[in-house]
């Protein structure tokens, strides 16, 4: 009788999701799919520097600098040692906002404390081809054994600050204790230290660099400098992946609630999918798409896309379009890059307003508009 009790609570919550328009592919661009690298591992992060080449951050511990005009390809050595195991190694590499003057790249990757991993944010710069002045600016209070839901996406919001997604590592009361950065995400100083508007400084009971909670696996992190705000989008378990708009010091629930079942069976995860206190997101994809990256599409280039979120889906291997209404509510929905066959890892936009994206089979694609089709 437990069983079925549960099964009905799950067919209830699907009645009462927001149901979101959904499409295979959106009328509204044309678009040109190049490969312009390939034999890359697992490319986490990408980061397009000024003399318009492309660092790209491999989870198996390199990192390599692709000329986008020639398509070379080069080592970048002067990592430090990265535990590699399960889903853990190198994440994301990013720029400082101020990179122009100061030349700091950010990394977030697997450090190896006594045996166990930990999600680290550091810096370093590159010289010559090789990173100098490496500089661990948070080893994450988040060791445990356990390889998976590491987080580690980085973003910045101009206004000094740096953030990173951590996640639960596969210990689900994590992510409501304050006492551990696990499923939260941070808020830092470009330097590390910790800013005094954080909402849990001087809280006893808290770590202060936890700008947010109640995450499960955050691998998408996105600071839109135009509407100042902060977009993650995180893996739920058997369905419940959620997009969510970030806010101080607010709890976003795992596992308390949550929109997914238990992989072991048709079980709903938590006490159900609201309680007071705890955040709803913007989007609830079930079955699940396994996000693995987001941003909101600022440029002028693909000019229908213009504020829609775009994530990319490992599991269902497609570049997922969210389209907003005013009050950042999902209206729609469109899979797009269906043909692309691969896992798709990572997404940035580039000046030109161009999407640079990776996959797991180790490629790295350019999607321009398609001006022949027109």
């Amino acid at each position: 009788m437990r069983n079925h009790f549960f099964i009905l609570c799950w067919f209830v919550v699907l009645i009462h999701i927001p149901q979101v328009h959904s499409k295979e592919l959106s009328p509204s661009e044309s678009l040109q799919v190049d490969m312009i690298a390939s034999g890359l591992g697992v490319p986490w992060g990408m980061a397009i520097l000024p003399d318009n080449t492309l660092l790209i951050s491999q989870r198996e511990g390199t990192l390599s600098k692709l000329n986008l005009k020639t398509g070379e390809l080069q080592t970048i050595t002067g990592l430090p040692a990265i535990r590699v195991d399960g889903q853990g190694g190198l994440f994301d590499v990013a720029l400082s906002p101020d990179y122009a003057s100061d030349k700091w790249l950010y990394f977030s990757y697997n450090k190896d404390v006594q045996g166990q991993g930990a999600t680290t944010l550091a810096r370093a710069r590159l010289h010559n081809q090789i990173l100098v002045d490496w500089h661990d600016l948070l080893v994450t209070q988040s060791t445990t054994k356990n390889n998976v839901h590491f987080g580690g996406r980085i973003t910045f919001d101009h206004h000094g600050h740096v953030f990173l997604s951590v996640g639960e590592r596969g210990i689900r009361t994590n992510a409501q204790n304050l006492s551990n950065h696990a499923g939260s995400i941070l808020r830092l100083n470009l330097d590390g230290s910790v800013p005094d508007d954080n909402p849990f400084v001087g809280d006893n009971n808290a770590l202060a660099e936890i700008w947010s909670y109640g995450h499960r696996n955050p691998q998408g992190l996105f600071f839109n400098q135009q509407t100042q705000q902060l977009w993650a989008i995180e893996h739920g378990p058997r369905g419940g992946d959620e997009i969510n708009l970030i806010k101080a010091g607010k709890n976003y629930g795992w596992p308390v609630i949550s929109y997914g079942m238990e992989y072991w069976g048709p079980i709903a995860v938590g006490e159900g999918t609201e309680r007071e206190g705890m955040e709803q997101p913007i989007k609830t994809y079930i079955p699940s798409i396994a996000p693995s990256s987001l941003i909101q599409y600022t440029g002028s280039t693909f000019p229908n896309w213009h504020g829609s979120l775009l994530a990319g889906a490992l599991k269902s291997q497609h570049l997922n379009q969210v389209i907003l209404n005013d009050e950042n509510k999902a209206i729609a929905e469109y899979k797009l890059l269906r043909s692309v066959d691969g896992r798709i890892r990572n997404i940035i936009e580039s000046p030109e307003g161009w999407l640079y994206i990776s996959t797991d089979n180790g490629r790295i694609l350019r999607v321009k508009p398609n001006h022949s089709a027109e």
